[in-house]
């Protein structure tokens, strides 16, 4: 029998991605940035921004120091609210 891949997607969103968005979000908004902006600012696609705000993507360090950086920010500010 053959299994067919489900059309639905899957919600990968963990606690941790969703509380990581929540910060980089309101990091952005006070900076009074767009994603746009943003994303212009750290070198990454304004759609891989918006993603990982809704807690979708698994983000990397590399990234992450990316988005501190172009928020004049520490990495540190950007993890305070994980745990």
């Amino acid at each position: 029998m053959i299994k067919r891949k489900s059309t639905q997607p899957k919600n990968r969103k963990t606690a941790l991605q969703i509380a990581f968005g929540k910060m980089l979000r309101m990091k952005r908004t006070e900076s009074e940035l767009s994603q746009e902006k943003l994303a212009d600012l750290a070198g990454l696609h304004f759609t891989y921004v918006s993603s990982v705000e809704r807690g979708e993507r698994n983000i990397s360090l590399e990234n992450i120091g990316k988005l501190a950086k172009a928020l004049n920010c520490k990495i540190k500010e950007l993890m305070d609210s994980l745990g």
